[in-house]
């Protein structure tokens, strides 16, 4: 589907209006491509006094072929136009902040370079989480940092965002490897409509890969609901990352399903997930050709929209039981087979409407924020096989189903966000690889929204 608005918005003419009215102004966003650089630009990276990440993730990054700036260098401005260095990413290491006076070293680090970041920059700011934090006054200071990062978000403009990374003291030994996947996902063209977020990386196993191009080689991945639209692009960019990609969607679309693994290289799988013996089925299929699963995505969902008063059981029913019962139950029979081996990932589909709700959507909603419950209660459970549970929780996509919304409700859920523009199904699909990587085991218990930073919704 078309966003008309911002392919005028790109135009000269439209350039120029935009700017008269004050009307939004979608960016053009960097997205990934295999073989591109990690940013288009160096990194500004800082520190507070005694913290203690920058070290290793300067390591991290001089490895990933990024040029580093530090503080003083871009504070230099340039003699022939006055302005200062631009930055492809700004990092910030603030678990040396013990308490609230401590945030000052925050603002004398972004005060002066809120206009030096290039369009669709990155900013990153690492922290404690608040509840290994040894004091009040330190967790009171690192919860302060959301209100930071989020507002950084809305405010630098350009396609640029801004994300808080909470990286537990338990995983100080291994932080290079605990870090790599998710500063190179939220640097990267990857991560282009992810913002505002708030990512947890814990202590988990990760297996750096050998080429970061393909991080899923060699990995078996299934995908329900694969046949069209956000799943179809999750399938396409599993198998662009080296994975062997099993398609899942119910009969009645076997011709789009068939094309798409052709496409990729892929098997099928034509399944009703709704029936009694669908688990056993997909269980054996996969024990049969594979031996095993190493990351589930639970894509396939639907919607039978109505407001309460006026929905039927049947419409209640058949939401909840694709989008949430039927995870359950696939889960239950691939953990008793023991399909799922240790270190596998499991990534499930919410929406923002799980967060915020929606008018019309009770059941909907109410399936959503089910599977947002299933992945708080299944990452400590799962923690000990080494297995990450995380969901993503897209918001306006451009697809076909949000091309049948009504105009002016489209149009607002287009520009209701920091980005003034509906995400793209790629989009939600790397934030499902990220987290599908083996790279990313200590990422898990984690909602991502991938919505733009949307106005709705926490």
């Amino acid at each position: 589907m078309t966003d008309r608005y911002a392919s005028f918005v790109q135009s000269g003419a439209g350039r120029a209006l935009v700017k008269r009215l004050g009307l939004p102004d979608p960016p053009r966003l960097r997205r990934h491509t295999p073989g591109d650089p990690l940013l288009p630009g160096p990194v500004l990276l800082g520190a507070a006094g005694g913290s203690r990440l920058a070290v290793q993730v300067g390591r991290m990054l001089l490895d990933a072929g990024v040029e580093l700036r530090d503080t003083p260098a871009s504070g230099d401005p340039d003699p022939t136009t006055g302005q200062l260095p631009k930055n492809g990413a700004l990092v910030y290491d603030a678990t040396g902040v013990t308490d609230s006076t401590g945030l000052r070293q925050l603002y004398d680090f972004f005060h002066p370079q809120a206009r030096a970041v290039l369009p669709s920059g990155r900013v990153i700011v690492l922290g404690t989480p608040p509840a290994e934090c040894g004091s009040p006054r330190e967790a009171t200071a690192q919860r302060a940092l959301e209100g930071l990062t989020r507002s950084i978000g809305k405010e630098f403009g350009r396609g640029v965002t801004a994300q808080l990374v909470y990286v537990t003291r338990a995983g100080d030994a291994g932080t290079p490897t605990s870090l790599e996947a998710t500063l190179r996902f939220l640097l990267s063209g990857r991560s282009a409509y992810v913002s505002g977020q708030v990512v947890r990386v814990g202590a988990g196993p990760a297996a750096v890969p050998a080429d970061w191009n393909r991080p899923l080689a060699g990995q078996v991945v299934l995908v329900t609901g694969a046949a069209r639209g956000i799943g179809a692009a999750v399938a396409r960019v599993l198998a662009r990352d080296g994975a062997q990609v099993v398609a899942l969607d119910v009969p009645s679309a076997g011709d789009a399903l068939a094309a798409v693994v052709n496409e990729i290289g892929g098997t099928a799988v034509q399944l009703d997930l709704t029936g009694p013996d669908a688990p056993t089925r997909l269980a054996d299929h996969l024990a049969d050709r594979h031996g095993r699963v190493d990351v589930v995505v639970h894509n396939a969902g639907i919607t039978r929209d109505r407001t309460l008063g006026r929905m039927d059981a049947d419409r209640w029913d058949s939401v909840l039981d694709v989008n949430l019962s039927s995870q359950e139950r696939i889960n239950d029979v691939l953990w008793e087979r023991e399909l799922i081996p240790e270190g596998g990932r499991l990534v499930a589909v919410s929406s923002i409407a799980g967060i915020a709700g929606n008018r019309g959507q009770t059941n909907y909603a109410t399936s959503k924020a089910g599977v947002i419950g299933l992945v708080d209660s299944l990452a400590p459970a799962l923690a000990g096989r080494g297995i990450s549970v995380n969901a993503v929780a897209p918001g306006f996509i451009e697809t076909r189903l949000t091309a049948r919304v009504p105009l002016v409700i489209r149009e607002a859920g287009r520009r209701m966000n920091s980005l003034a523009q509906g995400g793209l199904p790629v989009d939600v699909a790397e934030t499902i690889g990220w987290l599908a990587w083996p790279a990313s085991g200590a990422v898990s218990g984690n909602v991502v929204r991938v919505c733009g930073q949307s106005l709705l919704g926490a």
